[in-house]
């Protein structure tokens, strides 16, 4: 049975980096670059994780604080491994933050609105802790599109598994389409809206590396599920991605990951 957003606790960091925290250590800079806001400002980082965002704002940014939020702890720990004096991270509910009307600068989210059981509520919330006149921004992996090492992961799944539409998340992922995710902030009240395609490149060395992380004791939607699987079964899954996945000797396996940015203006009161 596929695990619906916000029906589960994220943990196990290492898991999680070994998998995707690589990923998104590379995209955080490109939307940190692309929302291009000025020094000196106080940022919140909304669905922290392990902090691939926050440490982008720290090095790009050159913020004048930087809180990130995330409910796992486990996540959060992890974060607070960046030893920085303008970064602090605690655990907190994105739909139901304990903090102020109108005090960030800029309050973004990275790979982490899809994930939340309401969106809304967590936009709403957003906005809420945003200055006047300030950014609100977020970017989300575009699962069902270009994506790629996830959705030849899925492909794979619907060629060897007849139960495969139980255990794809993706059509939950309703944000992640540029127009959902306009829609999310527009009706968050915010002005000013840009949603826009960020590419980076995934080069794996060969399919271990594609592989392996697939089958860690991970939080991730496909590491749950291939930790499902008996032997037989995983083993045909297996090879199935090594028949579909463009695997070239001597120079491993270059994907293509998109995701869709957003950025609008918290209007002035």
């Amino acid at each position: 049975m596929v695990f619906a957003p916000g029906s589960f606790s994220w943990g196990s960091a290492d898991a999680y980096e070994a998998y995707m925290g690589r990923w998104s250590r590379k995209l955080a800079p490109a939307f940190v670059r692309w929302l291009g806001i000025p020094a000196k400002c106080d940022w919140l980082d909304v669905g922290c994780g392990t902090g691939a965002l926050a440490a982008a704002i720290l090095e790009l940014g050159n913020p004048t604080t930087v809180l990130g939020i995330d409910s796992s702890s486990d996540f959060v720990a992890a974060a607070a491994q960046i030893l920085d004096p303008r970064a602090v991270f605690e655990v907190g509910d994105a739909r139901a933050m304990a903090l102020e009307d109108d005090r960030f600068a800029v309050v973004v989210a990275g790979l982490v609105l899809n994930h939340i059981a309401d969106p809304a509520a967590a936009a709403a919330e957003m906005v809420r802790v945003a200055r006047p006149g300030g950014t609100v921004g977020a970017y989300i992996w575009d699962y069902s599109g270009e994506m790629q090492m996830v959705r030849f992961f899925w492909e794979a799944v619907a060629a060897t598994d007849v139960n495969a539409a139980d255990h794809d998340p993706r059509p939950l992922y309703h944000i992640s389409h540029p127009g959902p995710l306009a829609t999310l902030f527009e009706d968050a009240g915010l002005g000013d809206i840009v949603v826009e395609a960020i590419d980076v490149p995934m080069k794996f060395r060969d399919f271990d590396d594609y592989w392996v992380p697939h089958t860690l004791a991970g939080p991730a939607s496909v590491q749950r599920y291939v930790a499902s699987l008996d032997d037989d079964r995983r083993s045909a899954l297996r090879q199935q991605l090594l028949s579909t996945l463009p695997v070239a000797q001597d120079v491993g396996i270059n994907l293509v990951g998109r995701a869709w940015a957003a950025r609008g203006r918290k209007p002035l009161q």
